[in-house]
């Protein structure tokens, strides 16, 4: 059962259930050059918020390898939201203050943001540190989540990636995940999953 923060901004209650840090392991496995390189990985994400309408967003990933100390792998970034149009009384642009009421401020403004099938549209910005950003589209829909990307940008430098999906879903009281990637010449394809428990 899920405790909800009194002081949570309501446009985040349908979110409420990634809040917290979660711990785990998963698998990798992405072919690359006629050969699927597999590994096994730790993660910790963090699901947190600073009195805003969108979650604050933080992975750490490493391997891990028999015999060996674990080593860091890679860190993601982000933010999580409600899709929603934004007016006079949201910050932006840049660090502009809203100008009137704060939309969206209690529970039944947000529940007519639901979409036909009766689930919330969210975004979600998510940057790597090797020169990729990606902007993925999705809904949230109870206590399963289902993201694709509607844009990948990639610095000069980056290795090539050009679209993914992911699924979010907490199943007995466990956040599980997975992400297929387009990447290096592949079409979209399985690349990770992994199975995190709530540790604080």
């Amino acid at each position: 059962m899920i405790e909800l923060d009194a002081s949570l901004p309501s446009e985040l209650v349908p979110l409420s259930w990634l809040l917290g840090v979660w711990e785990g392991t998963g698998v990798i496995s992405y072919p690359v050059d006629g050969d699927v390189r597999e590994f096994e990985f730790g993660q910790r994400v963090s699901f947190s918020h600073d009195g805003t309408s969108y979650l604050n967003y933080s992975s750490s990933v490493w391997l891990l390898q028999e015999g060996e100390q674990p080593a860091v792998l890679t860190a993601e970034t982000g933010y999580w939201r409600l899709s929603r149009a934004l007016g006079e009384g949201d910050v932006g642009p840049g660090m502009l203050p809203g100008v009137g009421d704060t939309p969206y401020s209690t529970a039944s403004e947000v529940e007519t943001l639901r979409n036909a099938a009766g689930a919330f549209e969210i975004e979600v910005s998510i940057i790597h540190p090797g020169g990729v950003s990606e902007l993925y589209l999705g809904q949230v829909n109870g206590p399963r989540i289902d993201l694709a990307t509607d844009a990948v940008m990639r610095s000069a430098d980056a290795k090539e990636h050009s679209a993914s999906t992911r699924i979010y879903g907490l199943v007995e009281d466990h956040l599980l995940w997975a992400w297929d990637i387009a990447a290096l010449g592949q079409q979209l394809t399985s690349h990770a999953s992994a199975r995190l428990a709530r540790v604080d």
